[in-house]
C-alpha cells in the first residue's frame, strides 16, 4: 500500500511539473493538491519526514503574515480568497518528498523540458502563422507578461544545465534554452529580457568569469540582429517618453505612500488596486487601469506590509545563499558538490536572478504560474543533494 502511495505521489508531482509551462494554472494546482494530500498521508504514516530547505521557513512566515493582512484588509473576503494561492508553497516539501531516487529526479527534469518544448513550439508557431509583427505572444498563458516570466525562469535554469551538466541530455536542454529565448523575445517584455540577461551573467560567473567582458559585445550583436519591434522596445526602456515607464515611476511613489498609510499589514492581498484609485496617490488614468504596482518589493510592502516584505526578502536571501553553497562546492568531492548538484544549483541561481531582477519592474511573484515553477526549480538542487546522501 505504501509503495502505491509513493508512486502516486511521484506521479501527481510529475504531472504538476509537466503542466508547469504548457498548461493552465488550475490544472497544475490540481495535480499539486493531489500530491500534497498524498504527502500528508505519508507524513502521518511516518513514511516521510518533513524535509525542507532553509528558504521554506520565511515563506511560511510570509504566509502567516499574509493571513493577518487578510484579516485587517480593506476587503477581507477578497483577500482571504486570494490567500488560497499561499498553498503553492507546499510545492517545496512535496518535491523533496516525491523525488527520492535519481530516476525520479530525471523524470522531473524531463517533464519540465517537455512542458517547455510544447509551450515554445506553440508560441513560435503562432507567431509565424497567425500573429502580426507587433503582437505580443502569450502562449498558453492568460497574459504575455506571465508567459515572459515563465520563459525567463526556464531559460535561465536551462542555461545552467547546458553549461554544467554532462551527457547527451545537454543537447536537448540547449534546444530548450534557445527555443525559450526565442519565444521570450516575441513577448516584447523588457523586464524579462533584463532578467534573463542578468541570469546569463550569473551563469558566466561560475562557468568562465573572464567571459563576462564579452557581455556588452554580445548584447550589441543581439540588438543588431533583432527585428525592428524588438529594437524599438529595447530603446524605449531608456526613455521617459514611454507611458509604461512613466506609470512605473508613479507606482513606486504611490506604493510607498500606501505602505505608510496602511501600516503594519498593508491594504490586504489583492486589494491595492482598490486603494490606489484615490487621487491623493497621484496615479494617471493609464496607471489606474492596472491591478498591481509592477514591482514585487513595492507591491508586497503596500499590499501586505513591512513584515511580509522582510519575510519575502529573507526567502530570496536564504535561497540564494543555499544554492550558492551547493554551486561553489568542488564537483570532484562526493556529497553536496557533485557535478549533478552543481549544475542544478547554478541553473536555479540563474532562475532566481532572472526572477528577482525582472521583479523590480513586474509583480511576478503575484503570478501563480511563475511562482510555482520557480519554487520547483529552486528545490531541485536540494533534492539532488538528498539523493546523493541517500543513494539511488
Amino acid at each position: 500500500m505504501n509503495k502505491h502511495l509513493e508512486r502516486a505521489l511521484l506521479g501527481a508531482f510529475l504531472l504538476a511539473v509537466l503542466s508547469s509551462v504548457a498548461a493552465s494554472i488550475s490544472l497544475e494546482q490540481s495535480f499539486l493538491a493531489v500530491a500534497a494530500i498524498l504527502w500528508i498521508v505519508l507524513l502521518v504514516q511516518k513514511r516521510r519526514r518533513l524535509e525542507v530547505p532553509a528558504f521554506f521557513w520565511p515563506l511560511l512566515v510570509y504566509a502567516g503574515v499574509s493571513l493577518l493582512s487578510s484579516a485587517f484588509s480593506v476587503n477581507p473576503g477578497m483577500s482571504f480568497t486570494d490567500s488560497g494561492e499561499l498553498a503553492l508553497f507546499l510545492a517545496v516539501p512535496v518535491a523533496l518528498a516525491a523525488l527520492r531516487r535519481r530516476t525520479d529526479l530525471e523524470l522531473a527534469l524531463g517533464a519540465l523540458l517537455v512542458s517547455s518544448f510544447v509551450n515554445t513550439v506553440h508560441a513560435l508557431g503562432y507567431q509565424v502563422l497567425k500573429a502580426g509583427p507587433d503582437e505580443r505572444v502569450e502562449g498558453f498563458m492568460a497574459h504575455y507578461m506571465t508567459q515572459a516570466g515563465l520563459l525567463a525562469v526556464f531559460a535561465a535554469f536551462a542555461l545552467g544545465i547546458v553549461l554544467f551538466r554532462s551527457g547527451w541530455t545537454r543537447i536537448a536542454w540547449a534546444a530548450g534554452f534557445f527555443l525559450a529565448a526565442a519565444a521570450l523575445f516575441i513577448t516584447y517584455t523588457r523586464s524579462s529580457w533584463i532578467g534573463l540577461g542578468v541570469a546569463f551573467c550569473a551563469v558566466l560567473l561560475f562557468w568562465k568569469p573572464k567571459a563576462l567582458a564579452l557581455v556588452p559585445v554580445l548584447a550589441g550583436l543581439a540588438y543588431l540582429a533583432a527585428p525592428q519591434p524588438v529594437k524599438t522596445r529595447a530603446v524605449d526602456a531608456f526613455t521617459g517618453r514611454n507611458i509604461s515607464n512613466t506609470a512605473r515611476v508613479q507606482y513606486a511613489k504611490a506604493g510607498f505612500k500606501i505602505a505608510v498609510d496602511y501600516l503594519p499589514f498593508g491594504t490586504g492581498p489583492d486589494t491595492v488596486d482598490m486603494v490606489f484609485q484615490n487621487p491623493k496617490y497621484g496615479l494617471g488614468e493609464f496607471a489606474k487601469r492596472n491591478v498591481h504596482l509592477h514591482s514585487n518589493v513595492v507591491q508586497i510592502a503596500a499590499e501586505r506590509g513591512p513584515f511580509s516584505l522582510a519575510a519575502w526578502l529573507a526567502f530570496v536571501v536564504l535561497a540564494f545563499s543555499g544554492l550558492w553553497k551547493i554551486a561553489r562546492r568542488n564537483p570532484r568531492i562526493p556529497g553536496d558538490g557533485t557535478a549533478e548538484g552543481r549544475a542544478l544549483a547554478v541553473g536555479a541561481l540563474a532562475a532566481l536572478s532572472a526572477f528577482f531582477v525582472a521583479g523590480f519592474f513586474e509583480y511576478n511573484f503575484g503570478d501563480s504560474e511563475i511562482t510555482l515553477l520557480l519554487l520547483v526549480v529552486l528545490t531541485l538542487p536540494f533534492a539532488s543533494r538528498l539523493l546523493v546522501k541517500g543513494g539511488d
